[in-house]
């Protein structure tokens, strides 16, 4: 036992759970904090964002990298409230972090001081744990729990500190119970359920697989069903990855994220397995389909699509005993006429990469990001048009990561995921990537990459308007009222806030500009780098919904389609497989 500060306490219990960063802003209300920090700096290191938005997102980020919690704080009043998006994410996207939140001194609060509010209730929707220290002995008990349940219940933990307390000297003991950081409960799927899932596989004459994030880990066992089952896979946007994306099999994304080939052979399935998948917008499916459902998560199971088998189980056991079963079936036409459907897209993508007649389209500029993207790398991505140009053409086939913000969507999540992924990964690429719109949310905090040396490539795919928002207008036939933004060179800001600017607009620009970067990287620039890529406002393909069947749609609906999206010499999934008979 020994003495120190309630703060220092706090940090301490941090460093006995593997947290070696945290973000935030200096404040009043936490100066005893940050005191502690310097204390302790050699062990942990402290991240000064320039916003608390941006340090609650890289925070969330940290977690969806690396599988550890991620801790951010704010200042009482408004530094808290500035980390309620970040904090969101976490929520939507069931992922555990720590936010520290300040407060005046205990004998300022009920007296309208300032910068004083309440700020309870004020979390009580956005977390799974949600405490205020009392004293200042709990301080570091109450931290080492909201880490436990964080992990226990996959969301945001908040400790409020009275800044008086955190002065407080108190008899410190290191907590001795063991840091058990993972709360996966293997659920084994009953071997009866299992084999009656490869009755159904070997009855369907359209079986697909369909996997979400609850399939992580499961790359090699999905590889090998697809193979043994002839079944072709699709993702959800967020698990893309998990298999890999160069795989013939694999279809890509269902959805406004995802693919032609995702789209029509969901539509041609009459047998999916959901497997780890909670996706959303399933519930617009055709209610036609044979559903069987695993998941470990019980509230999971139905939510979105009745399943006519539902397994409650780990999804990559569930794949092992498929496995075990011993089932071989032969190539199905319907699994060959996928991949070639999955061929047409590919190259289709590729053409669209190439055409420069109209000027630089987001399609090349994510090609030119493949193309330079080491086999490693990681990337941090925004919301809105580019997820949907990243998704659909980032190589993620062999040691690649990324994060998003799949479920809450927020705006301006792909640099702070940046900063995470590079003081995460410090020697691997790190790549952002997003559209005008969220970058100037967040780009203050290129001051916080070239502050701490991280050489992050931020990729801006610049148009002058909300892309996506624009085309929810058009498709419901409203005005595009207040879409338009107001142009802005990035590659100045990038040099005025230490880092380093280019700005592109044709295939030339952009093919020195990244040779160029791939020099810089290479002889060691510590700076961040920011591409400014001045691209037309063509309206992406959009996915979720692909009118392109003779058997299903008329021929203007069709024309209209294509004429739209000039998706031309790609035949529809039936086309397809009628040429095979």
């Amino acid at each position: 036992m020994s003495k120190m500060t309630a703060s220092r306490a706090l940090v301490k219990v941090l460093e006995s759970w593997d947290v070696d960063h945290l973000y935030g802003i200096t404040a009043g209300s936490l100066n005893n904090l940050l005191n502690a920090l310097d204390e302790e700096k050699d062990n942990i290191k402290y991240v000064q964002v320039r916003h608390e938005e941006v340090g609650a997102m890289a925070a969330s980020a940290d977690h969806k990298y690396t599988g550890k919690i991620g801790v951010s704080f704010g200042s009482a009043g408004p530094g808290a409230t500035h980390m309620f998006n970040g904090l969101y994410d976490a929520k939507e996207d069931n992922t555990p972090m720590l936010a520290l939140v300040g407060q005046v001194p205990q004998p300022m609060m009920n007296t309208r001081f300032f910068q004083e509010m309440d700020e309870l209730p004020m979390f009580a929707d956005v977390s799974v744990y949600n405490r205020q220290a009392s004293t200042a002995k709990q301080i570091p008990k109450i931290i080492d729990e909201a880490i436990r349940t964080a992990y226990q219940k996959k969301g945001p933990a908040v400790v409020i500190l009275p800044n008086d307390l955190l002065g407080t000297e108190i008899d410190y003991e290191p907590i001795k119970t063991a840091n058990v950081s993972s709360s996966i409960k293997t659920v084994h799927p009953k071997q009866a359920d299992v084999d009656e899932a490869v009755k159904m596989i070997k009855k369907a004459k359209h079986p697909v697989l369909w996997y979400g994030r609850g399939a992580k880990g499961a790359r090699d066992e999905i590889v090998k069903v697809s193979d043994r089952f002839s079944m072709p896979v699709l993702s959800t946007a967020p698990a893309t990855g998990i298999m890999p994306n160069d795989n013939l099999s694999y279809m890509g994304a269902r959805g406004r994220l995802g693919s032609k080939p995702g789209f029509e052979v969901s539509q041609a399935a009459d047998l999916i397995i959901m497997l780890g998948n909670d996706f959303p917008f399933a519930r617009f499916m055709p209610q036609d389909k044979q559903i069987i459902q695993v998941n470990n998560n019980l509230a999971d199971l139905g939510r979105q699509y009745q399943a006519n088998l539902t397994i409650h189980g780990d999804a990559k056991e569930f794949l092992e005993m498929l496995i075990d079963s011993g089932v071989k079936l032969p190539k199905s036409d319907f699994l060959k006429a996928a991949r070639l459907d999955r061929e047409n897209w590919l190259k289709w993508l590729d053409s669209i990469a190439t055409d420069y007649d109209e000027g630089l389209r987001a399609e090349t500029v994510l090609k030119a990001v493949a193309d330079h993207s080491k086999s490693d790398a990681v990337y941090g991505l925004d919301v809105g048009n580019n997820t949907m140009h990243s998704i659909r053409q980032l190589p993620l086939n062999q040691e690649q990561k990324f994060a998003m913000s799949p479920w809450f969507g927020t705006m301006g999540f792909g640099l702070p995921a940046s900063i995470s992924a590079k003081l995460s990964y410090p020697d691997r690429q790190v790549w952002s990537i997003s559209g005008d719109g969220g970058f100037a949310m967040v780009m203050q905090d290129l001051l916080t990459q070239a502050k701490y040396n991280l050489p992050v490539i931020n990729v801006v795919l610049s148009n002058d308007r909300f892309g996506y928002i624009e085309h929810e207008d058009a498709q419901s036939d409203i005005s595009d009222y207040g879409t338009k933004l107001y142009e802005a060179d990035f590659a100045q800001v990038a040099d005025g806030l230490g880092g380093h600017g280019f700005k592109v607009s044709g295939q030339d620009e952009l093919d020195a500009a990244m040779e160029e970067v791939d020099r810089m990287q290479a002889e060691g620039n510590t700076k961040p780098i920011v591409i400014d890529a001045k691209i037309k406002a063509f309206d992406p393909i959009d996915t979720s919904f692909v009118p392109l069947d003779p058997e299903q749609f008329d021929q203007k609906t069709i024309d209209d389609y294509k004429k739209r999206y000039n998706v031309y010499g790609q035949p529809a999934l039936s086309e397809i497989m009628k040429s095979l008979k």
